[in-house]
């Protein structure tokens, strides 16, 4: 069957939402997409931009503005935390590009998010739509919003996020455990840490009870960090809410200079709890589906969430290139199960691999952190990117999963 001006509503226009609208625009679709909030906007955070995420976006045409803001790490490196001794060090972008064909990119989220936007065509956003119920039914999925708008579509695909309205609508309230981690993210202009001469690599620091990551983004000109910590102080789950500095330099009492300069050079951070969700049984009702984390929030600790959403958007489109010009509802709801059969298990796996990081990277000093330390120095093929072949070779696009 070819493409057809099957209409298809996509509720939210984050990273994943942008990514499938333009992977089915591609298709042959007709694509709206509707956003709650009044203006598109990204908090101040880093992404990591790996190969197999990478791979769908040059496709879509966007290798140029990676390119010009994205940096490509050097190397990923893990560090103890007091010492600043290193535990791994492997090769990371040129390596990943050698061997997989695409480039592996850290960058600014409003970066990324500008380019997927800019890349999509006008009139086909709309701002200011908190979608608040749905229908499937004989016509179609009617979407309400809380404007009084309606809009009537052949499929419906929610990509609104951890506290998606479409997810509820079709599977009720999620069954979501706090991690007892909190995360504090913020950037900070690269100038002010010249002294510090960091290299351009990916930092991982472990720790008892917490971890750290920073690296460059946009072009060098910002370093990005992540400051996790084990504590139920926080339990409040949102993106947007402002930390104190002081709390998370506390919080790294002791740790490396580095790590504490890097902490104390920010001018704001943000915090969230971070919470755990076991993968759902399946993602798809009728002619509805989810992608990203509204399907499959995973904790940061693989850096895979936006990677993913970017893949759910290249094999959902394959999946829907396949339904006929005014197919029937079986046809859609086919090739939505399609499509989930070929995601759920990986994102399953992922969602997994996250939250047993959290333990890896946490362990108190002692036989059980020393022998992790052992086998990272000796190269074990458990901490290897050997063992990421799957993960970074997976072009989301094509398979005999999605025949």
């Amino acid at each position: 069957m070819v493409a057809s001006q099957l209409s298809v509503g996509v509720v939210g226009a984050g990273i994943g939402g942008l990514t499938a609208a333009l992977c089915l625009l591609r298709a042959g679709f007709d694509v709206q997409l509707y956003e709650q909030a009044t203006r598109l906007a990204e908090i101040g955070a880093g992404v990591q931009v790996s190969p197999n995420a990478s791979r769908v976006l040059h496709r879509l045409g966007l290798a140029g503005p990676l390119a010009a803001t994205g940096v490509k790490p050097l190397a990923w490196h893990q560090r103890r935390w007091d010492d600043g001794r290193t535990l791994l060090r492997a090769p990371l972008a040129e390596a990943l590009e050698a061997t997989f064909g695409f480039p592996h990119y850290q960058m600014h989220r409003a970066d990324l998010l500008s380019a997927l936007t800019a890349a999509v065509p006008a009139g086909r956003i709309h701002l200011g739509h908190r979608l608040v119920g749905l229908t499937d039914g004989d016509d179609g999925v009617r979407a309400r919003f809380a404007d009084g708008h309606q809009a009537r579509f052949d499929v419906l695909v929610g990509a609104d996020g951890i506290h998606s309205a479409v997810r509820q609508s079709l599977f009720g309230a999620e069954d979501a455990r706090f991690t007892g981690c909190v995360a504090y993210r913020a950037v900070v202009p690269a100038e002010r840490l010249r002294h510090l001469d960091l290299e351009v690599t990916a930092q991982l620091w472990l720790g008892p009870g917490r971890h750290f990551v920073h690296y460059f983004i946009r072009g060098r000109k910002l370093v990005n960090f992540v400051a996790v910590v084990e504590h139920d102080r926080w339990t409040r789950e949102s993106w947007t809410d402002r930390g104190e500095i002081a709390d998370a330099l506390a919080a790294f009492a002791g740790w490396h200079p580095q790590v504490r300069e890097i902490i104390g050079a920010a001018d704001e951070t943000f915090v969230w709890a971070l919470f755990d969700r076991p993968p759902l049984p399946r993602w798809s009702a009728g002619r509805v589906t989810l992608l990203g984390d509204a399907g499959h929030a995973m904790l940061p600790f693989m850096a895979q969430g936006a990677a993913q959403a970017i893949e759910d958007g290249a094999t959902l489109g394959a999946c829907l290139r396949q339904v006929g010009d005014a197919a029937p509802a079986s046809d859609v709801t086919a090739a939505l199960r399609r499509y989930e059969r070929a995601r759920l298990p990986r994102t399953s796996r992922l969602q997994a691999m996250s939250a047993g990081n959290k333990t890896r990277f946490h362990l108190p000093d002692g036989p059980a952190q020393r022998q992790r330390d052992s086998q990272m120095a000796a190269g074990s093929e458990a901490w290897s990117f050997n063992a990421l072949d799957w993960l970074y070779e997976h072009d989301a696009a094509q398979g005999p999963e999605l025949g």
